[in-house]
């Protein structure tokens, strides 16, 4: 029998720690949390002050250098604020983390003992960047989380999580932080969970962290989106918290009050972290709250087709011709099988689906022509 050959990915790849064996973990969720941007020693330690207190932060955050999308906004106080961080270290023992987005920042935060390093969904789209973060790290033992790309490139955010476990990191994570989206949404950046769970199926030893603060933009969607990550069993939470919000000089919307962060955890259901302690009504739950995310997206698609298809009834009345076009039907339906075929449906299944969408859609077109007259 001839031998499987591995791929340069299986052969370079370090083994990945479990997150309960993490200095940091107590307990699901681990909780990430401070402001989005370090702006004074003040600010930073009155925030670390109030969530050490509470007892449920298990990591303080801030933001050191802040990528912007124009110049002009606040980029972040840049290596002074690492001595503030420290100092939250040393004087409340909570484990620190910020952003780095390239080689000297990885060495800034190392030379002040920054627990955890993250990269930013900007940094994650180059592979440039995140080679250069790597191969800094060789030989590091350092907590690295990646952020997945602002769009939805799933391989490209596993791209960047095997480059740095590559360099030798063994406690590495996931964050799932949304995806940028042109069209209007609820959420400042569309969660798109489909993305982090095909991530899960792919890389089931990595640990997803999810980040409701920047798929929420706003304080009042917080708990719906943690509570989502929670039933699809993911390992954390960050959230980011501000002394004075209203006041914060970047992403002012999405931050809370330290103090309100207990509130927030104990209003969600927590599952068990340990498969021993799940029954088969929890996993089926988590399975049907994964279809669900699959049902929205099918759902999603098929406005999107539905939009086009009026806007080909528009065409078609400008031009005379009528809604109904037999050959466009019959290429419709055999391209649908053919693709079917491949994918392992029944031809009887895949024919009587896209019957169904293309009736939908031309009644659309006549609708749209007949109104728009």
């Amino acid at each position: 029998m001839e031998a499987k050959v591995k791929s340069h990915s299986e052969m370079d790849r370090t083994v990945i720690k479990p997150i309960s064996d993490w200095s940091v973990y107590k307990q699901r969720p681990l909780v990430i949390s401070g402001p989005c941007s370090a702006e004074s020693e003040e600010q930073v330690m009155e925030t670390a002050r109030i969530l050490a207190a509470t007892g449920r932060c298990d990591v303080f955050r801030a933001g050191v250098w802040k990528p912007r999308t124009k110049p002009g906004g606040f980029e972040g106080v840049g290596s002074i604020a690492l001595k503030w961080m420290n100092r939250v270290s040393r004087e409340y023992g909570l484990p620190v983390a910020i952003e780095v987005a390239k080689e000297k920042h990885v060495y800034e935060a190392l030379k002040y003992g920054i627990d955890i390093l993250w990269i930013g969904a900007r940094t994650t789209t180059n592979p440039f960047s995140i080679q250069e973060i790597a191969d800094t790290l060789k030989g590091v033992d350092v907590t690295v989380l990646v952020k997945n790309p602002v769009n939805p490139e799933l391989n490209l955010w596993m791209g960047a999580i095997e480059r740095i476990n590559k360099a030798g990191i063994t406690r590495i994570g996931a964050i799932h932080r949304g995806f940028s989206c042109y069209e209007n949404e609820v959420y400042r950046n569309t969660p798109k969970w489909q993305i982090p769970v095909e991530l899960r199926r792919r890389m089931p030893d990595v640990p997803i962290i999810s980040d409701p603060s920047h798929m929420a933009g706003r304080q009042d969607y917080l708990g719906e989106i943690s509570q989502k990550a929670m039933d699809l069993n993911f390992d954390g939470l960050m959230i980011e918290s501000h002394v004075q919000p209203e006041k914060a000089w970047s992403d002012s919307k999405q931050q809370i009050y330290p103090g309100s962060l207990v509130s927030l955890l104990d209003s969600l259901e927590i599952k068990p972290d340990s498969l021993s302690e799940v029954g088969l009504s929890d996993i089926l739950d988590e399975l049907r709250d994964q279809i669900d995310i699959f049902d929205d997206q099918l759902m999603e698609i098929l406005e999107q087709r539905f939009r086009v298809s009026e806007e080909i009834g528009l065409k078609k009345r400008k031009l005379n011709i009528e809604p109904l076009q037999s050959d466009r039907r019959v290429q419709v339906i055999n391209r649908a099988l053919k693709r079917g075929k491949e994918k392992g449906f029944g031809a009887g299944f895949t024919r009587e689906i896209f019957e169904i969408i293309h009736r939908e859609s031309l009644n659309r077109q006549i609708r749209k022509m007949k109104t728009s007259r």
